[in-house]
């Protein structure tokens, strides 16, 4: 059983100084009384007295707790924790019978990866960015060792621990940590899942080079990027912003992308999967009420993002640490 101050035990090489220092730093954050920490922090507390009897991880919602579990008294107040963490951007879920429906249909991403996915059983997986958790409680049911989430945001970070306080599983575990800081976890991690996070970097091949690191020699990544149609192997640099969002840098046909692992030093590269993004897939919600992918897009031309460039792709990858 893996407790969450030693799963660090399992991982024989991490820079396990270095990772407790940060955790300690992190620790005084999440047990402050600012103002920001609060609005997500009192909404776990409020239920984490709580524990779920049902759970079901292979569906296209992650389900944890049934209906009958609950009184309407803590019905309502899961209800409200729930709503505390809006907007939800990874789903669905359904808890204690509450179902989210979150702004990405993420279980579609799950199903075009599943084909390519590597023997999750008894390995040690990192997921980059892992948001809420979404993609690691689908992982648990492919009986990992360990997944290991690194995710930088408060309302994600509080949204998974909410989740899996209810859920039980002691063989996930997230630390509030980015990808820069994979270098403290040197030859750690059979599969890493790196999705929807190097069009953010500034350096998506150095960022590459910190993900291998961090990989054991054979072990597989996956990676899902956005992307811009074309077979030349070329990257957009948006003058400010892309599809909307200002934290956009590079954004990589799939030939660019699988040269970018090769350089890297990845092996066995494979381009799978391929797809357009549409607002089917990513769309408001009564969970996300903000602008979604309707609004990143020109209304005149739907191959266009609203600043001219090409509308994005999704796009999949699979290489070896060599």
């Amino acid at each position: 059983m893996i407790d969450m101050n030693d799963y660090l035990d399992l991982l024989r090489h991490a820079d396990k100084d270095a990772i407790r220092a940060l955790r300690a730093t992190n620790d005084e954050l999440l047990g402050s009384e600012k103002k920001g920490v609060l609005r997500f922090r009192e909404p776990y507390e409020a239920i984490r007295h709580l524990r779920a009897k049902h759970l079901d991880l292979s569906g296209d919602a992650v389900t944890i707790g049934a209906v009958d579990e609950l009184g309407p008294t803590d019905r309502q107040t899961v209800y409200n924790t729930l709503r505390a963490f809006m907007p939800w951007r990874k789903g669905p879920w359904s808890i204690f019978g509450i179902d989210i429906d979150a702004e990405w249909r993420s279980c579609r991403k799950w199903d075009r990866l599943l084909p390519e996915l590597p023997d999750l059983a008894g390995k040690t997986v990192a997921d980059i960015g892992s948001n809420n958790g979404y993609y690691m409680f689908r992982m648990a049911h492919h009986r990992p060792r360990l997944v290991l989430g690194l995710e930088p945001y408060l309302q994600h970070y509080f949204a998974f621990q909410t989740l899996n306080s209810l859920a039980g599983l002691d063989n996930l575990h997230t630390e509030l940590l980015g990808v820069e800081h994979l270098g403290l976890y040197e030859n750690c991690f059979d599969v890493i899942f790196l999705m929807g996070i190097l069009y953010h970097r500034i350096s998506p091949i150095e960022s590459l080079r910190e993900v291998k690191k961090a990989m054991r020699p054979g072990g597989t990544l996956i990676v899902e990027s956005q992307a811009i149609p074309g077979d030349e192997p070329i990257a957009l640099f948006p003058e400010k912003t892309y599809a909307k969002v200002p934290g956009t840098f590079f954004v990589p046909t799939a030939a660019c992308l699988a040269n970018w692992l090769g350089r890297a030093g990845f092996r066995d590269i494979k381009i799978f999967c391929s797809h357009p993004m549409s607002a089917d897939e990513q769309r408001r919600t009564d969970w996300m009420t903000f602008e979604s992918y309707r609004d990143f897009i020109d209304p005149a031309d739907p191959g266009k993002t609203i600043e001219g460039y090409p509308a994005p792709l999704r796009v999949f990858l699979k290489g070896v640490n060599s």
